[in-house]
């Protein structure tokens, strides 16, 4: 068996990086995502540190903590969404990574309270059906607690709606953003960028469905704008 130094270092390795490549897919602005992966027969998590600039961080900033999401080491503090991370984990015993963005198109969702419709195949390739919405919080689990509280509203939805989380590995938490997982930190980030990538989808659909009854242009008006530019009796110059 590796030893732990040498499995803490390559979680560590895989937390930086997948973290980056938030970044580089365009998924967050300022400092405003965060990875994490967990060892459960180690009993550790990795995650980003909190408020550290992605220009400035390095595989060394990243932050051990045990299964409740207290440090064990010294350094820097784990991001503020620790908690939320850690009871994804505890209820949700098959995942290996968590990833939270504020990615536009998913917070758009979010923002409206609803869930993702599962418009087409790139959807169905990825998520078995809607992308769920959690409730709002209430004024006590935000002033009590928040983070933990956004992990369990998560938790809430899925089982109210027997939701299987390796089949729906994503949820948007209402006014607030997407949290997506899996086996690996590459797959929750992969997740991620479907869920954006799907988010966009869904609300062009629906912005093209509204304007359906839109009338093309009548080909008299079609001709004149076109060959009074085009052809060889164009006259039309600004």
């Amino acid at each position: 068996m590796m030893c732990r130094e040498k499995v803490i270092e390559e979680m560590k390795q895989r937390v930086y990086r997948a973290n980056i490549r938030l970044v580089d897919e365009g998924l967050i602005k300022l400092t405003w995502g965060n990875v994490s992966e967990i060892n459960r027969e180690l009993g550790i998590i990795v995650i980003k540190p909190s408020g550290v600039s992605y220009s400035t961080m390095n595989v060394e900033d990243m932050v051990v903590t045990d299964l409740s999401g207290n440090p064990i080491e010294a350094g820097l503090k784990p991001s503020s969404d620790m908690a939320t991370h850690a009871y994804l984990y505890e209820q949700f015993k098959t995942i290996g990574a968590v990833v939270h963005t504020h990615s536009e198109n998913a917070v758009m969702w979010a923002q409206t309270g609803r869930d993702v419709p599962a418009y087409g195949t790139t959807h169905a390739d990825h998520f078995y059906g809607n992308v769920p919405c959690t409730r709002e919080l209430t004024v006590d689990e935000i002033q009590l607690d928040y983070e933990l509280n956004t992990g369990k509203v998560i938790v809430e939805k899925f089982k109210t709606e027997e939701l299987d989380p390796e089949a729906v590995p994503g949820v948007l938490v209402k006014s607030h953003g997407p949290f997506c997982w899996g086996e690996t930190s590459t797959k929750a980030v992969d997740n991620a960028i479907v869920l954006e990538v799907i988010s966009k989808m869904a609300k062009e659909t629906e912005i093209l469905k509204s304007l359906e009854k839109i009338q093309e242009i009548p080909n008299y008006l079609l001709d004149k704008h076109y060959f009074r530019k085009h052809g060889k009796e164009a006259y039309y110059g600004q």
